[in-house]
C-alpha cells in the first residue's frame, strides 16, 4: 500500500485526486491544506509519495517545493516526490518541472490533462 500525502492549490482537486486513488488502488490518501503541514505529515504517516501540485505563485512555486521535498527527505530519505503542474496555462512552470526531473530533484512531474487512471497508476508504480 503507498501512503500518500497530496498538496495541491485548489483543496477540490487534492480531494478528487484522493478520490481517485481510493476508488481505484490500494491508498492511504493524506489532503493537506496548507504547504507548511506537508513535510510534517508525510513524516507523520511515514509517506512513500508525495504529490504536490506547482503553479507560479507563492506558496506553490517550483523553488519552493523544492524546499519542501529537501525538508521531506532529511526525514523520509525514501519518500517519492512527484509534481503536478497545468501543463496549459503554467508553461513556464512545466519546463522547469521537467528540468528538475532531469536533475533528479523530484521522481515524476505529471501533466493536469493527465487522466485519473493513468495519474493512479503512476502514483501506484512509484
Amino acid at each position: 500500500m503507498q501512503r500518500v500525502v497530496i498538496d495541491m492549490k485548489n483543496f477540490v482537486l487534492g480531494e478528487a485526486v484522493e478520490m481517485a486513488l481510493h476508488n481505484n488502488g490500494d491508498f492511504q490518501v493524506t489532503v493537506v491544506e496548507k504547504p507548511e503541514e506537508t513535510a510534517k505529515k508525510a513524516y507523520s504517516i511515514a509517506a512513500t509519495v508525495v504529490l504536490m501540485e506547482v503553479t507560479g505563485y507563492h506558496p506553490y512555486t517550483l523553488e519552493e517545493r523544492i524546499k519542501i521535498r529537501g525538508e521531506i527527505h532529511r526525514r523520509c530519505p525514501d519518500c517519492k516526490i512527484s509534481l503536478m503542474v497545468d501543463e496549459n496555462s503554467e508553461k513556464r512552470a512545466a519546463e522547469l518541472i521537467k528540468q528538475a526531473k532531469r536533475d533528479g530533484l523530484i521522481d515524476l512531474f505529471i501533466y493536469g490533462s493527465t487522466s485519473a487512471s493513468y495519474l493512479v497508476a503512476l502514483l501506484d508504480a512509484l
